[in-house]
């Protein structure tokens, strides 16, 4: 089974969730929208997103399901969400809903904010709705993920098997809260309590001049068993170094797993590729496919494009 485990959706309404006008009018949002053939942001952008993700997914036969991610809202240590600073916002209902309309396509994938008073119950809620991996973005989310406050929540996770998928390095799509917690090394007391961590981006930055993490995560993945990396936006030119890094460490290439960060968009690196074969993949339109097709250029071997579903807990169906 070949899984997509990084695939974002937005919400524009409630009780689907919320993105802020900032957002919403921000550069890499508009391009992204005119890529896809979307306008506006209400209930029928969510229904035409839904719909243009659904065929992306059938358009790219060797792709059997993608991992739809939630997006929870900014919390402060009191447990208050904080409104002013949520930018972007996707309910775990919203994620289930999806995931249950498309159960062929989507696997649901929970997002739950550790200084939430009620995150335990959160997380059971979502492990009975069917969660198979729990995502964070601690950078835009605000919250240290070395916090003491996020020990109870690690038990959680450890108890149900539920993986974690968390930002690792630079972001810059979203508006950052907290840039010193992109450090990967502060999600060391999960992996101490037992959870399986999968490090979004593998610790990459995007440009030159930017703190560089992977490193650090290639030597945790060495020293940790359950440490684990996604290669989500590594296709976008500022991270494409970070190939060299983890194709080359034996250890670590057998810890990658499949994401893309669909809609984010997708270039082929021609100083890896070729530069015509780097302008042939330019051609195809479907990010998902175009992705998973640089990817194949690069080597990365069958193990690979079935690890996540091992990672998920999901090899077997």
């Amino acid at each position: 089974m070949v899984i997509d485990c990084h695939v974002h959706i937005c919400a524009f309404k409630s009780p689907h969730g919320l993105m802020s006008e900032k957002l919403s009018n921000s550069l890499p949002f508009r391009f992204m929208r005119w890529k896809l053939g979307v306008a506006g942001s209400d209930a029928s952008t969510e229904r035409a997103l839904e719909a243009r993700l659904i065929e992306l997914i059938g358009q790219t036969p060797r792709l059997d399901a993608v991992a739809l991610l939630a997006f929870d809202a900014v919390y402060d240590r009191d447990g208050r969400v904080v409104q002013g600073n949520t930018h972007l916002y996707v309910t775990n209902d919203y994620a289930m809903e999806l995931a249950a309309r498309h159960p062929r396509e989507i696997l649901f994938a929970a997002s739950v904010h550790p200084y939430r008073k009620d995150a335990i119950e959160e997380i059971e809620r979502c492990v009975r709705g069917g969660a198979v991996v729990m995502k964070w973005l601690p950078i835009v989310q605000n919250f240290d993920p070395a916090d003491p406050i996020c020990i109870p929540f690690y038990e959680a996770l450890a108890h149900y098997k539920l993986p974690l998928l968390s930002h690792t390095g630079v972001e810059h799509a979203l508006p950052n809260l907290n840039k010193a917690v992109a450090y990967p090394a502060l999600l060391k007391p999960a992996l101490d309590r037992g959870v399986t961590v999968i490090m979004a981006h593998c610790g990459s930055r995007l440009w030159p001049w930017e703190t560089d993490y992977v490193p650090t995560f290639v030597r945790m993945a060495n020293d940790y068993e359950l440490c684990f990396g996604d290669t989500s936006a590594l296709n976008v030119p500022g991270r494409w170094y970070a190939f060299g890094s983890i194709l080359n460490d034996h250890v670590v290439r057998e810890k990658l797993v499949h994401g893309s960060d669909w809609p984010i968009v997708v270039v082929p690196p021609p100083t890896k590729v070729g530069f015509a074969e780097a302008f042939g993949l330019l051609g195809e339109p479907n990010w998902l496919r175009r992705d998973m097709m640089i990817k194949e250029k690069l080597g990365f071997d069958d193990a690979y494009w079935h690890r996540a579903a091992k990672v998920l807990r999901l090899a077997s169906t």
